[in-house]
């Protein structure tokens, strides 16, 4: 899961004045679509669809109370799953678009509203969303995403909401409350895992990848290390599922289907493993390769010395 809090910029995502030139870009997807005869995705907020882009600009550009000219009057958030997220979320692009809307409507803008310490629940933050179903630079075969508006200012039009701040949870001050963009982060993956049933491996959690993006090397090797014991562990509970379900099969038609089912099983899991470890040597840095790389050298150092000893040996018993 991909999540993107795009940056102020002179452009589509310039924040500070009306809303219009995102909401005109969010809809760029929709007339190719229309021409080759698919069906489109309208606005959506929290609890209607097939909102117009009208609506939309007027709702976000009339929520500005208190805001100075150059103050920003609305976000822009990108919601991303990856591939095989997307897998989970249904087997067509409508199913897939109506899971959004529900990851969406449940488990992001809640906890997007409770990360400003504010006791603020997810029908005080005004927001629209639009889902897109392609990405022009991507070779992936399912590109799925989320582009919503969300306004600075809350549905009273009273408290100026930024997720922008450096402050997380302040008590004192001019400024209290905050926004841990971290904890945002982490709870929208928990949730999606949870509404989902997703199982996720390690090596595509949050946690994993911020630690191998900004932590120091030793902290790395530990979550590679941990990475690669989940994955044996999650190996180990599927042969122990494999075998029990062997047991309680009694004829030998039933024993042949599951030894040939569970067999399979174990070869994916084995390859999801495989991927993991295989992204966590790509992860590393220079540092941990050259140290891999020595243990290698090592290793077979030793192996060459072996043979060579007992060769001596057995040319001291001729003479």
């Amino acid at each position: 899961m991909h999540i993107d809090l795009a940056p102020p910029s002179n452009g589509t995502y310039n924040n500070s004045g009306s809303c219009r030139k995102l909401a005109n870009y969010m809809e760029h997807e929709d007339l190719e679509r229309m021409e080759k005869g698919i069906y489109t995705e309208g606005f959506f907020n929290l609890a209607d669809d097939n909102i117009y882009k009208s609506k939309v600009t007027k709702d976000i550009d009339s929520n500005i109370g208190q805001l100075l000219k150059t103050d920003a009057k609305f976000y822009a958030i990108h919601v991303s799953p990856s591939e095989k997220e997307l897998r989970a979320m249904g087997s067509t692009e409508q199913e897939k678009a109506e899971a959004m809307k529900r990851y969406i409507r449940e488990v992001f803008i809640p906890e997007y509203a409770k990360n400003f310490n504010k006791e603020l629940s997810a029908s005080d933050i005004k927001f629209y969303g639009k889902i897109h179903f392609d990405r022009s630079r991507s070779d992936n075969e399912l590109n799925m995403h989320c582009h919503l508006i969300v306004s600075r200012k809350d549905q009273a039009n009273k408290k100026k909401l930024s997720p922008l701040t450096n402050h997380k949870n302040t008590k004192n001050g001019a400024i209290t409350g905050g926004f841990d963009r971290v904890s945002l982060f982490q709870q929208a993956e928990r949730g999606f895992d949870k509404l989902f049933r997703y199982n996720r491996q390690q090596s595509e959690s949050f946690d994993y990848h911020n630690t191998m993006k900004n932590n120091s090397i030793s902290e790395q090797l530990k979550q590679q290390e941990a990475n690669i014991q989940s994955c044996e562990r999650k190996m180990e509970v599927n042969q122990n599922s494999n075998q029990e379900n062997m047991l309680s099969n009694n004829s030998e038609s039933k024993k042949e289907n599951s030894k040939a089912f569970n067999t399979d099983e174990n070869i994916v899991t084995k390859q999801e493993c495989e991927t993991s470890v295989n992204q966590n040597n790509n992860q590393t840095s220079d540092v941990v390769i050259s140290l891999t790389t020595s243990r290698i050298d090592l290793t077979f150092n030793n192996e060459d010395q072996t043979p060579k000893s007992k060769k001596k040996k057995k040319k001291g018993r001729r003479l």
